[in-house]
């Protein structure tokens, strides 16, 4: 049996590995394949082709699109789309200068809040990163202002903390549609993590599967008890393939690693045919 991983992080958004040190990891962890998912940047995709060559990993070209829905942060993942297209690279930089947009004024909230923070700050810190949540949780850990990172988003960052800023203008439908445009396969992200009841979630879903959706993230490294079978029934409900991935962040996320998330964590390479075939 073949396994694979479809949602890895590099340094090029919030991971701690740099795209060649995931191939070589991936390699090492007998993975036949992993897709290299960053938050809304394909910066990273190069150096991983490139450090794969002559070795037994397939990487797939990947990212993980952060959206707004109803003022919370909704993630699409697309797999094997066309990055190096003009519609696409056109479309990306609105949607990281909506994400610069939100960071200029998350730094504005912390500094009325009293956080010791400036753009330049960040940037010397973060500087070839695209800045997520992440990235301030760590530089509140880094400057005392909280305890662990958990804390941080609990505390400060968190969709219902008094410093979160929600996405504007980006939807999921618009990046479930631009992933589909460009030859992509686009995945709902951890679904059960939105917490979204059950008619809100349905009403999500059938908007994004009018779109294009063609998969959901039902393998996922913080799953537990009867999670999967719950995104499982969601998938069979409205059509969708099932995806799965360990969010592998490096240190940023200590306990989950590649490939396994907690352990337990298995991706046939069958998902990824499965997944191909529904495109």
């Amino acid at each position: 049996m073949k396994y694979i991983d479809l949602h890895v992080h590099s340094n090029c958004s919030d991971g701690t590995y740099t795209p060649a040190e995931l191939v070589d990891y991936a390699v090492q962890k007998n993975l036949a394949a992993f897709a290299l998912t960053d938050h809304d940047t394909t910066a990273g995709l190069e150096e991983a082709f490139e450090a794969a060559k002559g070795k037994e990993i397939e990487v797939i070209p990947g990212i993980e699109f952060s959206t707004e829905y109803q003022g919370r942060d909704i993630h699409i993942v697309g797999l094997e789309f066309d990055y190096k297209s003009p519609v696409f690279i056109s479309q990306i930089r609105k949607f990281q200068d909506s994400r610069d947009m939100r960071n200029r004024k998350m730094i504005q909230k912390l500094r009325e809040g009293g956080v010791d923070i400036t753009w330049e700050k960040m940037a010397e810190r973060y500087q070839d990163a695209v800045w997520t949540r992440a990235h301030f949780a760590s530089y509140l850990l880094e400057c005392g202002y909280v305890k662990d990172m958990r804390d941080a988003f609990k505390n400060y960052i968190g969709d219902d903390s008094p410093y979160f800023v929600p996405r504007e203008k980006v939807t999921p439908v618009q990046a479930v549609r631009l992933i589909r445009q460009t030859g992509g396969i686009p995945i709902l992200a951890h679904p059960l993590l939105y917490h979204l009841k059950g008619e809100e979630m349905d009403t999500l879903l059938e908007e994004l599967k009018k779109a294009g959706l063609i998969g959901i993230e039902a393998l996922y490294s913080t799953h537990a008890g009867f999670d999967e079978s719950t995104v499982r029934r969601m998938a069979r409900l409205h059509g969708l393939q099932i995806s799965g991935g360990s969010d592998f962040h490096g240190s940023r996320k200590p306990g989950i690693d590649l490939g396994c998330g907690r352990g337990n964590l298995k991706i046939s390479y069958d998902i990824l045919k499965q997944l191909r075939d529904a495109r």
